[in-house]
């Protein structure tokens, strides 16, 4: 029984590479430019199927891309940081304004306001790169920077 299967496996083998083979010589005779007309209509019919199943893929692909590209452009990607004093007594710049932003500027600002014995944190959002509430100027300024940032991307994106 088990000789018979592989028998049956090795018949179909066979069928199919001699299948395959078919295929193969009726190419070489189109590229040859000995081919009668059912080969070139054989060989151009083949072809065809798989340019369009091509296409399908790359269809598929530019799609894909597009829904990466609506990804990352909605991504906080754009981040600068500001850092300073926020009182005289404490030194080393340990007070932050950090802003996140995405590719149409929406995003946050979060700060840090290091004292002697406390700190801080405040987060603000922004819309188009402005906020609902008053920023502070290193808050404007790490929006403005992270926005430059932006900027600087939109410009290599033309040139490129």
């Amino acid at each position: 029984m088990a000789g018979l299967a592989v028998a049956a496996l090795a018949l179909l083998a066979a069928l199919g590479s001699q299948a395959r083979m078919t295929r193969i010589r009726r190419a070489l005779r189109v590229l040859r430019g000995s081919a009668d007309e059912a080969d070139v209509m054989s060989v151009t019919t083949r072809h065809a199927a798989e340019l369009a199943r091509l296409a399908e893929r790359v269809d598929a692909l530019d799609a894909r891309l597009a829904r990466t590209r609506r990804d990352v452009a909605s991504s906080l990607r754009h981040v600068a940081v500001v850092r300073y004093d926020a009182f005289g007594d404490v030194g080393g710049r340990l007070s932050f304004s950090a802003a996140l932003v995405d590719d149409d500027g929406d995003g946050l600002v979060i700060t840090s306001i290091a004292g002697r014995a406390e700190s801080r944190a405040y987060a603000k959002g922004l819309a188009g790169g402005e906020s609902e509430m008053p920023l502070s100027e290193e808050e404007t300024e790490a929006a403005r920077a992270a926005r430059g940032l932006l900027s600087a991307t939109a410009r290599r994106k033309d040139t490129s």
